[in-house]
């Protein structure tokens, strides 16, 4: 599955709004070796963001999750 930034900005987070911050994310790529860019035009694959070990990554990875289900199911 492919983990786009349309999920990145819309994943809930533990306050009121609602996505994860460009800046952070974008610092979060840089000191796990991943490409923000790339990831902005194309999306990153769930399992190397489950593989930095992060749990904010692996909380994106189960929202993107949730969202393409929900996408799924309404288009059947």
């Amino acid at each position: 599955m492919i983990v786009t930034i349309e999920h990145l900005y819309t994943v809930p987070t533990w306050t009121t709004r609602i996505g994860y911050c460009a800046r952070q994310s974008r610092a979060f790529f840089a000191e796990h070796g991943l490409d923000w860019l790339a990831f902005v035009r194309e999306g990153i694959p769930a399992q190397q963001l489950l593989d930095t070990g992060n749990a904010l990554a692996a909380h994106l990875v189960e929202h993107a999750r949730a969202v393409e289900e929900a996408r799924d199911g309404s288009q059947a």
